[in-house]
């Protein structure tokens, strides 16, 4: 072999283990990305978990602080049951006693009233009974008198041999009408007996219903009585439900201590386990940004890597925006402070937030002749967007500026424009002052989707001041 040959052969073979070396690295920042993913989001999980954690051992306490007042509240409960039994069971017992005491005293009374009103009724009968003889005393005074006043007739006739047969007359009359007064008073005290009797035989009658009412109500006092004897049976029973609810309780307060515990301890292992997956992201992240810079060094120190023409397409579109940019602010079409305004104002109803700023209508005009025809270049690239230092995006491709609807999911994945993107790879496409930025992510796509991307952003300068940079993502 000649020496030509020879040398060439090297320097294809030169040429192969410097592509290959691109290579490795590039797939190499593809599976730290990857993992760095991976991380973030079982840190994310991590946090989550902590906060069910922690939130389960607050309710786990609440839980047993509410037990712990039950079993307060039970045994207060009980007490006051307890009490409550005493002074309806003694309660009970004397009103039972009285209302029996009443009715044996009471049906007596009524009795009693009973018998007089028969009584009564005896004594208006004999009553009666000497009103008819007083009657009959004065018809026959009447007819003596009448007798002894022809007797008087007679004797007058008969002269001096009818004097002593006159002197019996007028005895006889004399008589008479004594036994004529002595009935008409008879009549008079027996009609005033006779009233008497009947208000005193009307007020036995209503002594006797009223005594007849009472023991009927003595009947329904019974009753009562004997409701209250129940209660007392009920409050012993609920004094003995509360006793046997009582045991499980207090196993629960147990069993809540046992459990919060536990949760304690389990808090602490998430916590821990939180803290190492914190710390883990924060290696993986410096790894991910130590392969970046190996990158940037490979590319700048002449080594080929698959990822070369995009690298390039971005720095040259990077300087097509600046260059245009720089162009509009000399011609006064937009001012610096304009274009570098960072009082984002959110629109109103949107979901995710949109906002603007005061340059979002000019880059609307300039940006997409810029940005869209870069989607042509190869089909893995699924958007060209610039940003500024703070991630914001004011246009982005057409089919990513969709207005927005009711479901912020579809939202998430097409009305990306007029949003921050202020995640890592966001931020650092917008900040970086680096001649190209490779990175490597994974495209949160809304709904929980993920796509694993790579981002390439080379710097936006303005009149040597750092406005952003442009990304141009493509598919792994």
């Amino acid at each position: 072999m000649s020496a030509i040959a020879a040398e060439a052969t090297v320097s294809v073979q030169h040429a192969d283990s410097q592509s290959d070396i691109g290579d490795r690295a590039g797939r190499l920042g593809v599976e730290i990305a990857d993992v760095a993913g991976l991380i973030a989001d079982l840190s994310k999980l991590s946090g989550q978990q902590q906060s069910q954690a922690q939130a389960t051992q607050s309710a786990a306490a609440s839980m047993n602080a509410a037990a712990a007042q039950l079993s307060r509240t039970m045994g207060t409960s009980r007490q006051a049951a307890a009490e409550v039994r005493a002074v309806l069971d003694k309660s009970a017992s004397a009103i039972s006693g009285t209302v029996q005491r009443t009715t044996i005293t009471l049906s007596a009374m009524a009795d009693g009233a009973l018998h007089i009103q028969t009584t009564l009724d005896g004594v208006s009968g004999s009553v009666k009974n000497v009103e008819t003889a007083s009657t009959a005393i004065g018809q026959i005074a009447r007819e003596t008198k009448l007798l002894a006043l022809n007797a008087s007739v007679e004797a007058a006739r008969a002269g001096d041999a009818g004097r002593g047969f006159a002197i019996i007359a007028n005895a006889v009359k004399g008589l008479a009408d004594q036994i004529h007064e002595f009935s008409t008073q008879t009549t008079g005290n027996l009609g005033n007996l006779t009233a008497a009797l009947d208000a005193l035989r009307t007020q036995a009658r209503g002594n006797s219903q009223a005594a007849e009412q009472t023991i009927a109500d003595t009947s329904a006092a019974a009753e009562a009585t004997a409701t209250l004897e129940a209660l007392v049976g009920s409050v012993d029973r609920l004094v003995t439900d509360i006793d046997a609810m009582a045991q499980p309780v207090e196993q629960s307060i147990a069993g809540f201590s046992t459990m919060q515990t536990e949760l304690s301890a389990l808090a602490d292992g998430v916590a821990a386990g939180r803290g190492h997956l914190e710390l883990a992201e924060a290696r993986t992240q410096s790894i991910l940004s130590i392969s970046e810079d190996f990158m940037l060094f490979l590319v700048e120190s002449g080594f080929h890597t698959a990822d070369a023409p995009y690298i390039a397409l971005a720095r040259a579109k990077a300087g097509e925006i600046a260059a245009v940019f720089t162009d509009a602010v000399a011609r006064g079409k937009i001012g610096m402070a304009d274009l570098f305004d960072d009082h984002y104002q959110p629109i109103k109803g949107t979901d995710p937030q949109q906002v603007t700023t005061r340059f979002t209508d000019f880059t609307d005009q300039v940006l997409p002749a810029l940005q869209e025809p870069v989607l042509d270049f190869d089909k893995r690239i699924a958007f060209c967007a610039a940003v500024d230092r703070n991630g914001y995006l004011p246009t982005h491709n057409a089919v990513y500026s969709q207005p927005q609807g009711g479901d912020p999911v579809w939202n998430a994945a097409n009305c990306r424009n007029r949003r921050i993107f202020d995640d890592r790879t966001g931020l650092s496409a917008g900040r970086s002052t680096k001649p190209f930025l490779l990175q490597t992510y994974r495209r949160d796509m809304g709904g929980g989707q993920f796509a694993l991307m790579k981002d390439c952003s080379a710097p936006i300068t303005i009149n040597g001041r750092h406005w952003g940079g442009l990304r141009i993502a493509f598919k792994v």
